[in-house]
């Protein structure tokens, strides 16, 4: 049944799965508003890589639950309640500084910009989500949210996430999201809406 390809494709990410899964990020992330913003432009496509596989690699797949799509080529970093990465973060701390490089301060002045937004209540929030170009507009990043979603609305949990992009806010409406806050961020930094998805 060829038209349920994509969304049967969805499965546990394994270790096979992670240089694909880097790179589809990878790409996803290269010209996106808010890593613009607080990743240095100096090789911006491998700090972008580094960030995004310490993400994965050290938070996502440690602490939290990651999907992948079409072997990778759609993968979802979600994290979950009950589960404190901030010895990961810690550890990490001054390496994603250093991928930061120079905008490491506009990157702490919009963290701080929209922490009042940010959930009190636990949940789960989406770390990451990326679709690797050739892959987009095949119902994908769909696909690769859905066990997420489905996942904390049978726990009884919201979902939460952050977006730089006016096409994604409409995207995740689709799949149940609300704007909870619509914010700019400072040192002209990019607009970025906080939604949240309540467990029907």
């Amino acid at each position: 049944m060829p038209q349920h390809q994509n969304a049967s494709s969805v499965r546990p990410i394994t270790d096979a799965d992670i240089p694909t899964a880097v790179d589809t990020l990878a790409r996803a992330f290269a010209d996106y508003p808010f890593t613009r913003h607080v990743i240095a432009a100096d090789g911006h496509e491998d700090r972008i890589r580094r960030t995004q596989e310490l993400c994965l690699t050290r938070i996502g797949m440690v602490y939290g639950r990651v999907w992948v799509a079409a072997d990778g080529r759609a993968v979802a970093v979600w994290a979950i309640p009950g589960q404190d990465p901030s010895p990961a973060f810690a550890e990490l701390g001054p390496i994603l500084g250093e991928l930061s490089g120079d905008r490491a301060a506009a990157s702490a002045a919009a963290d701080e910009t929209i922490a009042p937004y940010r959930p009190k209540e636990p949940g789960w929030f989406l770390e990451t989500v990326g679709t690797a170009p050739e892959a987009q507009g095949k119902g994908l990043g769909s696909a690769v949210l859905i066990p997420g979603i489905q996942e904390a609305e049978r726990a009884g949990y919201p979902a939460f996430l952050e977006t730089s992009s006016e096409a994604n806010v409409r995207f995740y409406e689709r799949l149940g999201f609300k704007v909870t806050a619509d914010v700019q961020l400072p040192d002209n930094g990019p607009r970025t809406w906080c939604m949240r998805r309540d467990p029907r």
